[in-house]
């Protein structure tokens, strides 16, 4: 490999010894030094790629440790149902019969991000989607992914009819004459569409069957995507089977976009278990670091499980994957063999079976368990106090106060200002980390710091504002502490002597800009393995 430096720079390492620096030097897909521009020249040798940075910010490469990596690269070559691009009821079936023009009857038209809670018109139905084709089975999924409505094409061809019963951790929605109206929640998705796996009541399922060269196809066609944010390593939080094959492929072939690391499905415990599998398991490129868990079903969709129901008429009694038992003994059994455990979870009364099941499991494991609690959306203060027993790593996304933010505030009223508490988190001596959950949300780390900074809602209101954090502490928990959360802070997530040379110079010096232009900043350049994988101004 050449060599890099890059010089006159405003250089943010994440390294305590040396915070600062003007200059890097990178050889051989390693971190020389950073440091002043006469050392890094020196560092590098004659013959080294010199990049010119004009002052802009160099960090290292952007780990988001939730981020369905293989689901996003479908979404990004389906249907975007995403708000704002869908308003209405009206724009969604516009929408999709404008895909039933080109799509040849009989196929799956699908569509990813569909926020009905900003619909004048309310949830969209079966017999609404029928008015925009009958001809091809349809599958719109909700911003959360655990909901999705379909239409009676969909139904027919899944042989789901209006006396299907519901399945543990999901429902069918029905209308007052007891009808499907085409509303789908949590793990009756599994009814649905021709599925890879089978994870049972272990989450919701969109792992559906495609075939793996379009999968690989559409995988590869991600990376500009990712590289132009600055992204150079994800953590995928439910790997089944399918995404593991496809990973597997796609790194054998060397067409990763990015460092991709992944947390297991817990209906696999078991198998694992029986050919002697536990992670840390796989290279820098591929790896198994943790295991995920659902607690309770999605904020957004109306599923969380709270003490006190929420919704404007308190009509969201939320829902709950496991038994309370179940998943203490699920978690307990998955520390014992080893695994790291990541826990979705997200409002306070589900917080609470997680914490019990966290407790059971850092009794079993090893001496630095490092418990993930995904999405960790409501924890009360006496909770988050309890986080400190077990060195608790919430992953939070901020990005959801932005988008859905107006409607966790009609809602939930004030216990929306209590939403990933990370000012509270990283007072208690914490290390929360910053993360997409795309295909959720947006990908671009840029646009999660500008959230967690400004804690603002899409329509400007506030929400949790005490509860904000510096625009360090976000890019920290963006690049070091997620490095953490992943077990690889010996290599990744600084720019350290001897660490994997994964680098990110930002469009601007996004320390001498307002935090209303944070969510504007994007790379210039993004450097992965030692290589210039994307240069903004050759796109």
């Amino acid at each position: 490999m050449s060599a890099l430096l890059i010089r006159n720079a405003t250089v943010i390492t994440m390294d305590e010894a040396n915070p600062r620096a003007a200059a890097l030097a990178v050889r051989d897909g390693r971190i020389l030094l950073a440091g002043t521009e006469e050392a890094a020249r020196a560092a590098v040798g004659p013959g080294a790629v010199e990049i010119d940075a004009g002052g802009r910010t160099v960090l290292p490469g952007f780990i988001d440790p939730h981020n369905h990596l293989l689901s996003t690269a479908e979404s990004l070559a389906a249907l975007d149902a995403r708000y704002p691009t869908v308003t209405s009821v009206a724009d969604l079936v516009a929408a999709v019969a404008a895909a039933a023009e080109r799509t040849p009857p009989g196929q799956w038209i699908r569509a990813f991000g569909m926020d009905d809670a900003k619909y004048p018109e309310g949830r969209p139905t079966r017999r609404v989607l029928d008015e925009a084709t009958t001809e091809h089975p349809v599958i719109i999924y909700h911003v959360s992914g655990h909901q999705a409505v379909v239409n009676s094409a969909a139904l027919a061809q899944s042989g789901v009819t209006d006396d299907v019963t519901d399945p543990p951790g999901g429902a069918f929605l029905r209308d007052e004459a007891g009808r499907l109206t085409g509303m789908v929640v949590d793990s009756a998705m599994e009814l649905l569409l021709p599925l890879a796996v089978d994870i049972g009541c272990h989450g919701p399922n969109f792992h559906t069957d495609l075939p793996a060269e379009q999968l690989l196809g559409w995988l590869q066609d991600a990376a500009d995507t990712y590289l132009a944010a600055g992204v150079t390593t994800v953590c995928d939080p439910q790997v089944s089977a399918r995404e593991l094959r496809v990973y597997r492929a796609a790194h054998a072939a060397g067409t990763l976009p990015v460092r991709t690391f992944g947390l297991p499905l817990s209906h696999q415990l078991d198998a694992f278990h029986s050919v002697g599998l536990a992670a840390p398991f796989g290279d820098d490129w591929l790896r198994l670091t943790g295991m995920k868990f659902y607690s309770d079903g999605t904020l957004l969709g109306g599923t969380a499980r709270f003490s006190v129901p929420y919704g404007e008429h308190g009509e969201f009694t939320g829902s709950m994957y496991h038994a309370p038992e179940e998943l203490v003994d699920l978690v307990r059994r998955a520390a014992e063999q080893g695994w790291q455990v990541a826990i979705h979870t997200q409002g306070d009364w589900a917080m609470e079976q997680t914490l019990a099941a966290i407790d059971a499991a850092v009794k079993v494991a090893g001496p630095d368990p490092r418990p993930r609690i995904e999405h960790c959306g409501y924890p009360t203060p006496e909770q988050t106090r309890r986080f400190t027993d077990y060195g608790v790593i919430p992953v939070n996304q901020p990005n959801f106060l932005y988008d859905s933010g107006g409607d966790f505030l009609r809602r939930l009223g004030e216990r929306a200002h209590r939403l990933q508490p990370m000012r509270e988190e990283l007072d208690l001596g914490l290390r929360p980390v910053l993360s997409s959950d795309s295909f959720v949300s947006s990908l671009r780390p840029m646009d999660t710091v500008a959230n967690a900074v400004r804690r603002t809602t899409r329509e400007g209101v506030e929400i949790g504002a005490d509860q904000a954090i510096s625009v360090h502490e976000a890019l920290r928990a963006h690049t070091w502490d997620a490095a953490y959360a992943l077990g690889v802070e010996d290599r990744l997530g600084a720019l350290k002597p001897g660490y994997l040379a994964d680098v990110v110079v930002l469009d601007r010096d996004i320390e001498a800009i307002p935090t209303e232009e944070l969510s504007d900043v994007n790379a210039w350049l993004t450097v992965l393995d030692g290589r210039i994988a994307y240069r903004a101004e050759e796109q």
